[in-house]
């Protein structure tokens, strides 16, 4: 195992795993906030209006005529 950090430099080599976990960890979050279950920020969206709407039942127009 130590030949490894005799062809790559360790200060170096942390630091761009580092990099790369910070850029991993913010395009996973980012991707949970685009999302309507995950976003921790707005909460879950409202349902839409077509949605909310409920059918009426229809209207008998009988007068016993």
């Amino acid at each position: 195992m130590w030949r490894v950090w005799t062809l790559f430099d360790p200060r170096r080599a942390l630091v761009a795993l580092f990099i790369f976990l910070f850029v991993l960890a913010l395009v996973i979050h980012f991707i949970l906030l685009s999302t309507d279950r995950f976003n921790w920020l707005k909460g879950p969206h409202p349902a839409t209006a077509a949605a909310q709407t409920t059918s009426l039942p229809a209207t008998v127009a009988s007068n016993g005529k």
